[in-house]
């Protein structure tokens, strides 16, 4: 695949992918894109209601797509900042060459050593990088991807429907839903209708939230 990185309005670095015709973020601010949509409305959500749970296992927040690994580095400093240990599982087909991970600039954004120690963990096995964030990482279809893990927040940051169409789809919804905890939360960039039905016909309840910067709405799906 031809991947170009792509400097965005917020100064941090999404991908290109020609191959697919896509982006990995919006080109109107990568950083405030995952910020939003993933910690602001999803894992903040899951940490409110895991303090109010008598649970002693992590938070256990589940990513489709690792990509450049943005959405793991907010929620590890995230998960510092609230002092909640988090359990991070993503699956991923087509990991990001070295090279190209090393040259997302993040500097005077984000802690960018730690976005290396992310792309460097091994692979199918958990690696515990503080005492507060655990990652695993699996080289997988999520079509393809099995579990027992109950999850309190998804990141459904799957590449756009006009590239991934299957993904986008109930039958993927009922797979996530079986993986989520009740009060569990999926949060999601695309808001296209017939995702919302699909949602629906999964078992979701369905909120509409106010996007990032010209994103008019994001989806935020409840169990």
């Amino acid at each position: 695949m031809s991947i170009q990185r792509i400097l965005t309005s917020d100064g941090s670095h999404t991908l290109w992918n020609e191959t697919l015709n896509v982006y990995y973020h919006s080109v109107n601010g990568a950083l405030q894109e995952s910020q939003s949509i993933y910690i602001d409305l999803g894992l903040k959500e899951a940490i409110r209601h895991y303090r109010l749970t008598p649970i002693s296992d992590p938070l256990a927040v589940f990513e489709m797509g690792f990509g450049t690994g943005l959405n793991a580095l907010l929620t590890w400093l995230e998960a510092e900042t609230a002092q909640v240990p988090v359990r991070y599982v993503t699956v991923e087909a087509h990991p990001l060459a070295d090279e190209l991970v090393r040259e997302l600039n993040y500097d005077g954004l984000l802690e960018t050593h730690r976005l290396i120690q992310l792309h460097e963990a091994v692979w199918e096995r958990p690696v515990q990088l503080s005492p507060f964030f655990t990652l695993e990482k699996y080289r997988t279809r999520l079509q393809d991807f099995e579990t027992s893990l109950q999850f309190d927040a998804i990141y459904y940051d799957a590449f756009a429907p006009s590239a991934q169409p299957e993904l986008w789809e109930r039958e993927v919804f009922e797979q996530l839903a079986a993986l989520l905890r009740q009060n569990g939360n999926l949060t999601t960039y695309c808001s296209k209708s017939y995702v919302q039905r699909n949602l629906r016909a999964a078992g979701f309840t369905v909120e509409k939230h106010p996007g990032p910067k010209w994103k008019r709405e994001v989806l935020r799906a409840i169990l």
